[in-house]
C-alpha cells in the first residue's frame, strides 16, 4: 500500500508537469498521457475512446470510493454528480459559483458516520463572495453560519448562535462536567444524572471531533489523557447498562432520549498493542505495582473493543509471574484459548468441524462475522425429520455464540487457520505462512509461465 501511495504521488508530479504543458499539447494528448500513467499504476486498458472512457470513468469512481485513490485532480468531472462518502477534504483552485460551487462543495460534505460529520474545503482563491451569493440563492440568506464552519475560538470559547443563543464552548462544557461530575465521586447515581453526564459527555466527543481539525486544539485539551479514559469508561459503563435495560424491556423516561457517540468513543484508539505494553511494565515491577494494574483495567474499560476480552486479558494477567517474554507468552495463550473455546463450541453445537473452522478463518481475515446467505447453514448438523421446528432457534444461538467467540479474540494477535493446531507458536505459524505465500506466488508464476 505504501508502495502504491508513492507511485501515485510520482504520476500526480508527472500529471502536474503535463499541466503546465496543456498550452501546447492538444488536451486529448494530455488526457491520453493521464490515462497512460493510470492504467500502468492499476494494470487497466483505458483510452479516450467513447466506451473504453466511460469504463475508465467508473473505475476511477469505485477506486475513489474505496479509498484506493489518496488525491484526485480534476477539472469538471466529479465535481458534481459524483458520490463518496469517504472523501474529507475538497482543494479549490476554480472560480466556482452558484450551482457548480454548491455541489463542487457538496463532494465532500456527505455524512458517513459521527466521525466525519462534515468536510473540509480549502481555497486558493477569493470565493467568499460567491459563496454567499450561492448560499442566498439556493437556500437561507441568514445560513451562512450553519452551512460554513466558525473559527476555533468559536467552538472552543463559545458562540452567539443565528438566533441570538449563547452556545457554549468546548472550555465551558470542559468546566461543566469537571464540576458537576467530578471523578472523585465513584460513580454517577440516579437516572437524571445519568442523563445529563450521557449528554454533557457526548456534546464533548463531538466537540472533540471538531476541534481535532484545527491544529490550535493540540495542547489545549483541558484534560489529561488518564482522566479522559475514566470519563469514557463511566461512559460506556452507563452504555452497556442503558443496553442491558433496553434488551430486557425495562420501562424508563429516559431511554429513549439516551444518544451514546459509540463511533467517537471508538476513535480514541486503545489498541491491544497498548495494553500489551502496561502489561509488560507490570510485568517488569514483578507483578507488584498496584497502581499499573488499575490503569490497565481503567484502559480496557474505556474501550468497547477490548470490553469483550477483559476476562482474556486478566486471566493472562494473572499467570505471568513466571514468564520471560511477555509478547510471546501473550500470543501462545490467545492461541490455546481460541482453540480451546472453538472445540467446545463445535461439540456443544454439534458443528460441522471443517467448514466451522473455514468459516471462522473467513471471518478473522474479513473483519466481520457475516451472518447473511447460507454460509452459516453449511455449518450446521444434518436437520432432523421432527426436529425441523426449532432450526431458526438453533441457528440464531450458533450466531449468537460465533459473535461473542469473535468480539473475544479479533485483533489480539496469532493467525486463524483451517487446520487444528497441536502446538501453536506464533513466529513459527508466521514463519509458515510467508512460505505458503512464496509457494502459492511460485505456483501462480508457473501458471503463468505454462499458460505462455
Amino acid at each position: 500500500m505504501e508502495l502504491m501511495r508513492k507511485n501515485l504521488m510520482v504520476s500526480l508530479m508527472r500529471k502536474t508537469l503535463r499541466m503546465h504543458q496543456h498550452l501546447i499539447a492538444p488536451s486529448r494528448d494530455f488526457l491520453e498521457g493521464a490515462i497512460k500513467d493510470y492504467n500502468e499504476m492499476f494494470h487497466t486498458n483505458y483510452s479516450t475512446d467513447s466506451d473504453k472512457f466511460q469504463n475508465y470513468y467508473k473505475d476511477v469512481s469505485l477506486r475513489m470510493k474505496n479509498k484506493e485513490l489518496d488525491l484526485l485532480i480534476v477539472v469538471n468531472m466529479f465535481l458534481t454528480g459524483f458520490d463518496a462518502t469517504t472523501l474529507n477534504t475538497l482543494w479549490v483552485d476554480k472560480n466556482l459559483k452558484m450551482h457548480g460551487l454548491i455541489q463542487a462543495f457538496s463532494r465532500t460534505n456527505r455524512i458517513l458516520n459521527s466521525i466525519k460529520t462534515f468536510g473540509n474545503i480549502v481555497c486558493f482563491r477569493n470565493l467568499q463572495k460567491r459563496v454567499d451569493t450561492a448560499i442566498s440563492l439556493f437556500g437561507d440568506k441568514n445560513a451562512g453560519g450553519i452551512v460554513l464552519m466558525k473559527g476555533f475560538k468559536d467552538y472552543y470559547y463559545g458562540y452567539e448562535g443565528i438566533d441570538g443563543k449563547q452556545m457554549p464552548g468546548y472550555a465551558d462544557m470542559m468546566e461543566e462536567l469537571k464540576e458537576k461530575f467530578p471523578l472523585s465521586e465513584p460513580q454517577i447515581v440516579g437516572e437524571q444524572n445519568q442523563k445529563d453526564f450521557i449528554s454533557l459527555f457526548g456534546a464533548i466527543l463531538r466537540m472533540r471531533n471538531l476541534l481535532s481539525s484545527f491544529d490550535e486544539f493540540v495542547g489545549k485539551e483541558l484534560i489529561t489523557e488518564y482522566d479522559l479514559r475514566d470519563y469514557l469508561s463511566r461512559y460506556q459503563d452507563l452504555h452497556d447498562e442503558w443496553k442491558r435495560k433496553r434488551e430486557q424491556g425495562e420501562s424508563t423516561d429516559i431511554i429513549d432520549d439516551i444518544v451514546f457517540e459509540v463511533e467517537l468513543i471508538k476513535q480514541i484508539e486503545i489498541n491491544i498493542d497498548y495494553i500489551l505494553m502496561l502489561v509488560k511494565k507490570y510485568h517488569d515491577t514483578h507483578c507488584e505495582d498496584n497502581e499499573m494494574l488499575i490503569t490497565i483495567t481503567k484502559a480496557i474499560d474505556a474501550s468497547p473493543e477490548l470490553r469483550s476480552k477483559k476476562e482474556l486479558i486478566e486471566n493472562f494477567i494473572a499467570g505471568i509471574n513466571d514468564v520471560e517474554d511477555v509478547m510471546k507468552e501473550w500470543h501462545d495463550y490467545v492461541a490455546e484459548k481460541r482453540e480451546e473455546e472453538l472445540v467446545q463450541i463445535i461439540k456443544e453445537e454439534k458443528l460441522k468441524e471443517p467448514e466451522t473452522r473455514k468459516f471462522l478463518e473467513n471471518a478473522f481475515r474479513d473483519g466481520e462475522i457475516k451472518t447473511a446467505g447460507t454460509d452459516i447453514d453449511k455449518l450446521m448438523p444434518p436437520v432432523s425429520r421432527f426436529g425441523g421446528r426449532n432450526r431458526a432457534v438453533k441457528k440464531q444461538g450458533v450466531i449468537d455464540k460465533l459473535k461473542l467467540f469473535f468480539e473475544k479474540f479479533f485483533g489480539v494477535g496469532g493467525s486463524f487457520t483451517t487446520e487444528k493446531p497441536k502446538f501453536f507458536n506464533y513466529a513459527d505459524a508466521m514463519t509458515q505462512q510467508s512460505v505458503l505465500m512464496v509457494a502459492e506466488d511460485s505456483a501462480t508464476h508457473g501458471t503463468k509461465k505454462d499458460a505462455e
